[in-house]
């Protein structure tokens, strides 16, 4: 088992910075998320905005690791829970594979707030959990899996802040 943690700070509000993340995908930094499928959203009683969603992936691995996982394809579906608190000003988003979960789980989870000194900054806090399942090598696989995690969070991020250039703010409305 592997776990995967990072935190980003954004120089901007907490409004913009969700209205930007729940917007991320598709988007051209990152092909690996090809698809997104709205399955269920709904406001509570207290205001909060609940979505499911199911993203259709393309995992990128190297020859090597599919070989040893022995999949051609990696094509795979993310099952993905979010609830946007906008009172309390949270954004947490909740996700896992459910394709190929016999060899491999991938659980992630991300928090958006607002930066506790700074209300015009937002902190994401992004933390993954890796297991690899039945192959030999599978610390192997969870560190090239948990390192594919790191550079794309990398690409979202980069997307992210081309989002809130003043020329491509309207893209939020």
């Amino acid at each position: 088992m592997k776990i995967w943690a990072s935190e980003h700070i954004f120089n901007h509000p907490w409004e913009t910075v969700t209205k930007a993340a729940m917007q991320k995908y598709p988007n051209p930094m990152n092909p690996s998320v090809f698809g997104v499928d709205v399955l269920d959203r709904n406001v509570d009683s207290d205001g909060r905005l609940h979505s499911t969603r199911l993203l259709s992936t393309e995992w990128g691995l190297p020859a090597i690791a599919k070989s040893i996982i022995g999949v051609t394809r990696t094509c795979t579906y993310v099952q993905e829970h979010s609830v946007v608190d906008p009172k309390q000003k949270t954004f947490e988003l909740q996700s896992t594979n459910i394709s190929f979960t016999n060899l491999v789980s991938v659980d992630e989870k991300l928090t958006y707030k607002p930066h506790p000194e700074d209300p015009g900054k937002t902190v994401l806090t992004q933390e993954a959990l890796i297991s690899v399942k039945g192959v030999s090598l599978s610390s192997y696989l969870e560190g090239l899996m948990a390192n594919t995690i790191s550079v794309n969070a990398n690409k979202v991020s980069l997307f992210l802040f081309d989002l809130f250039k003043p020329n491509t703010k309207t893209k939020l409305s």
